[in-house]
């Protein structure tokens, strides 16, 4: 089974076991999704969840973002860790959305990751989640996993990103990064994943090594 064969079959698995292929962040503008992926560095989306309700009902607009006290954003944000550096990206960030691009999240990589605070994996969530084109969010369960089943041998998120480009179809790339979180969290585990009721066991390329380690 070559890689475009293994990735289609993985992209198929994934859709039977996760149907509803959704972000885990909680968020209703595209404003909002961008601040939530900078909140979720170094942080679990179980965190920022718990944080963004009272921060995106205490700056509801672009306007309130850009205007806003670095420190009041701090306080919201203190539990996500890495705050001051947070707080500073987002109120830098809404002010170069209101200023260079009319107030209007833009739809591209090349622009989005122009704005402080965003890397191509949340340049790549925006525009597949946001917009529908073509993503391949890159983030430690994609590395991890993609890597475990033999699809891709690179640990730099962006030539990880390129690889992954040319073997999953464009239409399945958002998705698939989306269950691949989902599948990580429950069964490929960083630490002891479950490679005995694995749905990829046939054709994992370390199928078992993990588990045997932990013995």
């Amino acid at each position: 089974m070559n890689k475009k064969e293994k990735a289609k079959k993985t992209v198929e698995i994934l859709k039977e076991m996760y149907p509803d292929a959704v972000c885990s962040l909680g968020y209703e503008s595209p404003l909002q999704l961008l601040i939530a992926v900078r909140l979720s560095a170094q942080c679990t989306d179980a965190r920022v969840n718990q944080v963004t309700p009272a921060l995106f009902e205490r700056y509801k607009t672009l306007d309130d973002f850009a205007s806003a006290d670095v420190a009041d954003i701090e306080k919201y944000i203190y539990s996500c860790g890495f705050y001051k550096s947070k707080a500073k990206s987002i109120v830098e960030a809404a002010n170069k959305i209101k200023n260079d691009f009319g107030g209007r999240v833009p739809d591209t990589i090349e622009e989005l990751v122009t704005i402080p605070g965003v890397g191509r994996k949340t340049a790549n969530l925006i525009v597949g989640d946001i917009y529908g084109k073509s993503a391949m969010v890159v983030d430690t369960h994609c590395i991890r996993i993609t890597n475990r089943l033999g699809l891709a041998a690179e640990k730099d998120p962006v030539k990880l990103e390129m690889q992954l480009r040319k073997i999953i179809p464009a239409k399945d790339g958002s998705d698939f990064c989306h269950r691949i979180v989902l599948f990580g969290r429950d069964v490929c585990t960083a630490r002891s994943p479950r490679c005995g009721e694995c749905p990829l066991g046939g054709f994992c390329a370390k199928a078992g090594v993990k588990e045997k380690q932990a013995k």
